[in-house]
């Protein structure tokens, strides 16, 4: 036994009972009853009527026993180690108190600067020492020639 389900209202069909309504495009339509059928034909919106099974749904009706309160989980944190660095390592960085995470900050980034200054040091020892060169020459030009008289 196939139970048909109502197209407008959404109610149960069973076999020998309804009405079949087949549109100029072939879409078949299934009616329980003529009240239904009428209904459709008026092109009224079946969530607007308020003994459908559409309308029920749509304004939560009837459903308070059937569906029970879903549990939301809980996300679980877990700390992971990062590249180049291990978890207890990240773990004693973060329970350094302020001050001293502050002092040690501020001797890295003076380590940082002298670096810094040497490299700027460095590099201009050799652009001193580096011969004279225009910039015709840097990008690879021939070397010009001095003229000679005849």
């Amino acid at each position: 036994m196939k139970v048909e389900v109502d197209t407008f209202s959404g109610a149960k069909i069973y076999p020998g009972r309804g009405k079949l309504f087949v549109r100029g495009d072939s879409k078949v339509f299934r009616f329980f009853s003529s009240k239904s059928a009428s209904l459709f034909g008026q092109r009224k919106n079946p969530r607007r009527i308020a003994w459908t099974v559409l309308y029920r749904r749509h304004h939560k009706k009837g459903t308070i026993e059937e569906v029970s309160r879903r549990r939301t989980r809980k996300t679980v944190k877990n700390q992971r180690a990062i590249v180049g660095a291990t978890l207890e390592s990240i773990k004693e960085r973060r329970s350094l108190k302020p001050d001293v995470r502050k002092a040690e900050r501020e001797k890295a980034v003076a380590k940082a600067k002298e670096q810094k200054k040497a490299r700027e040091e460095k590099r201009k020892l050799a652009r001193a020492n580096a011969p004279k060169v225009s910039k015709q020459q840097a990008k690879g030009a021939p070397a010009r020639v001095a003229p000679t008289s005849r």
